[in-house]
């Protein structure tokens, strides 16, 4: 199956406005979302309890025809409970392999940092290279395979901050923030008549795409052009979080990779065969906020990621 980036923004769309129709607002997150599923990347959503970071992670699954698997991150949980174990069978006298939640399209990792680093390390092989490996042998995961963690900002306690490598494997960080007014009155009024949690199958939520369509579309962001100025401008902005004083550590040249990447994703999404700078610089916040480690005197004076890179952006020259 062939998609033309036209084909591809229309299915964007569409998937847009079926998530609409249970989430309420969010739009920037959902666009991320659907650029990291076109780029093949994974997401961590970083928001206050009940901002509907589950429920959206749902739609987006329900939307986009991808199984849908959850993991409720604890202190106890083990990476066979991610992963699944060769269990021995009496009747045959052989192992069978019982496969675990990570063997899904779209895995929702709730709470991550709730877990130790051992268990949080079950994931990196996975979201790296899409296979997992037990005993020994070597098992793939779908092209589609996409991981959707989420995190509260305010616990600080029961909580294992996750390491830079885990970092690392996701292209994305997106902060999940409270409604406006218009926003929270619209919520009450969508959800406050019902009982018990809201499922994605309540609000009509319809599988727009399949395998086929979002392979395609995965291959369609592949033919959009990345022009060498673009991608030295991509390579300064990166390189720049390795020498400013107020960054310890900068972002690694992965993520000059990774946000190339999602930028031909995001010009395809918006119908586009080329890549513009802004399209640069509307992913370089998500892209580079969880690879940057602030310097002591930044964090003294309170300095912000956000505003960090915003001014990278804002001194490095770019293309015309």
């Amino acid at each position: 199956m062939t998609m033309s980036l036209e084909e591809t923004r229309a299915l964007a769309d569409s998937i847009r406005a079926e998530i609409g129709k249970a989430i309420v607002g969010q739009e920037e997150t959902v666009e991320h979302l659907l650029i990291a599923l076109v780029a093949q990347g994974h997401v961590l959503l970083e928001g206050p309890p009940g901002t509907a970071k589950t429920l959206l992670a749902q739609c987006f699954a329900a939307a986009t025809g991808m199984e849908f698997g959850r993991i409720q991150f604890t202190p106890d949980l083990l990476p066979g409970d991610i992963l699944g174990s060769n269990l021995f069978n009496f009747q045959t006298s052989q192992f069978t392999l019982t496969h675990g939640p990570i063997f899904r399209e779209l895995l929702l990792a709730d709470e991550i940092n709730r877990t130790p680093p051992k268990t949080q390390a079950a994931l990196l092989e996975a979201m790296q290279e899409r296979k997992v490996t037990l005993d020994g042998e070597t098992h793939a995961l779908s092209d589609r395979f996409m991981v959707v963690a989420t995190q509260n900002p305010i616990e600080n306690q029961g909580v294992y901050p996750l390491p830079e490598a885990q970092l690392d494997r996701f292209l994305f960080k997106l902060l999940v923030p409270y409604p406006s007014a218009e926003e929270e009155a619209a919520i009450v009024r969508r959800f406050g008549e019902r009982s018990g949690p809201p499922r994605p199958a309540e609000f009509g939520i319809a599988a727009i795409a399949d395998a086929a369509s979002i392979g395609a579309a995965q291959e369609a962001a592949k033919t959009v052009r990345l022009a060498d100025d673009v991608i030295d401008y991509t390579v300064s902005l990166v390189r720049a979080t390795r020498v400013s004083g107020d960054i310890a550590s900068g972002a690694s040249p992965r993520a000059a990779v990774l946000l190339a990447n999602a930028a031909r994703a995001r010009a395809a999404l918006h119908g586009r065969d080329y890549v513009l700078p802004d399209d640069v610089k509307a992913l370089a916040t998500a892209t580079l906020r969880h690879r940057l480690l602030l310097s002591p005197a930044a964090e003294i004076e309170g300095r912000q990621v956000e505003d960090l890179v915003a001014d990278l952006i804002e001194q490095t020259e770019a293309p015309k």
